[in-house]
């Protein structure tokens, strides 16, 4: 198998993402990268991220990847999880306090800070439309953050989003109110449970 082979099997794995630490795992001489890009078979979209030009990029895979430390949260959660009916226009991440942004990193995201050792806790891994693999806030903890930060997010979205959420048999209450301790909204949450099983 040659290169491009190599490389297009890549492409066809990663529903045509490429990244360029791909290239060095499978040992892979770069001006191939360089030779692909030249002939229109694959196009550069981030320092490090290409894609086919016979797929549609997968946005929110190739962030990730550049961004290693992003979480999708909030509303873009509540879009991973079908609890809204709204595409978000700008991905919804949280990022530990203290993350040094760009402006261009500023530009592309809907920005949270979270204390660093909250940051990491409640993930799962959904696949994107794509099939992609990406991080995202569990249920528990979408419904935490958007408590948290009610004032920033739209209130169609917030107000249906929470009701939503609160009404799935998915939810563990456990986990729900564990995690709404650790963020101090417990009692928000204990009013709005309220109001939905009256």
């Amino acid at each position: 198998m040659n290169y491009r082979d190599e490389i297009n099997k890549i492409l066809n794995d990663k529903n045509g993402t490429l990244l360029t630490s791909d290239l060095k795992v499978h040992n892979i001489p770069r001006l191939y990268l360089t030779l692909m890009v030249r002939d229109k078979l694959i196009e550069r979209v981030e320092r490090g991220v290409y894609v086919s030009t016979s797929h549609i990029q997968d946005e929110m895979y190739a962030y990730q990847k550049k961004y290693p430390q992003i979480i999708y949260s909030h509303e873009t959660a509540l879009f991973l999880y079908g609890l809204t009916d709204r595409t978000p226009f700008e991905y919804s991440v949280t990022v530990p306090s203290g993350y040094k942004s760009t402006p261009k990193f500023k530009e592309q995201f809907k920005i949270y800070y979270i204390k660093e050792e909250l940051h990491n806790k409640n993930i799962n891994v959904i696949s994107t439309s794509f099939g992609n693999n990406i991080s995202a806030y569990n249920l528990e903890r979408t419904i935490v953050d958007l408590l948290r930060s009610k004032n920033r997010i739209d209130i169609q979205i917030f107000l249906d989003g929470i009701r939503r959420s609160l009404l799935m048999k998915k939810i563990d209450n456990r986990l729900l109110m564990k995690c709404a301790k650790e963020h101090q909204v417990d009692r928000k949450l204990r009013e709005y449970m309220e109001i939905l099983n009256d």
